[in-house]
């Protein structure tokens, strides 16, 4: 691994240094969901949720498209779910009990 491939990993690593982030990308392994439902399941303030889903989307491990008023959040493409239920970054795989 490189010092490039390395910073890239650094920074995919920090983004989801948070438990939030790390529950949403979670939830999104099964299926797409609405911020609704996302928000069902976490609790949380609104504008905290939003901000954790802007930081995923800027880290490109998430995508949004407009479904009628809503947006439908999803993995972005370039995150792999395998069999196993782990996310494949690149740099490093990723498991959930």
């Amino acid at each position: 691994m490189n010092e490039t491939d390395s910073a890239v990993c650094t920074q995919k690593l920090k983004v989801l240094a948070d438990e939030t982030r790390l529950s949403v990308l979670k939830l999104l392994m099964d299926s797409p969901m609405h911020v609704g439902e996302i928000n069902a399941v976490l609790g949380l303030e609104q504008s905290l949720l939003s901000h954790h889903l802007q930081v995923l989307r800027t880290a490109e491990f998430v995508v949004r498209e407009r479904d009628h008023k809503a947006y439908l959040y999803s993995l972005a493409p370039s995150v792999k779910v395998n069999a196993a239920k782990a996310l494949n970054l690149g740099c490093c795989v990723l498991w959930f009990n």
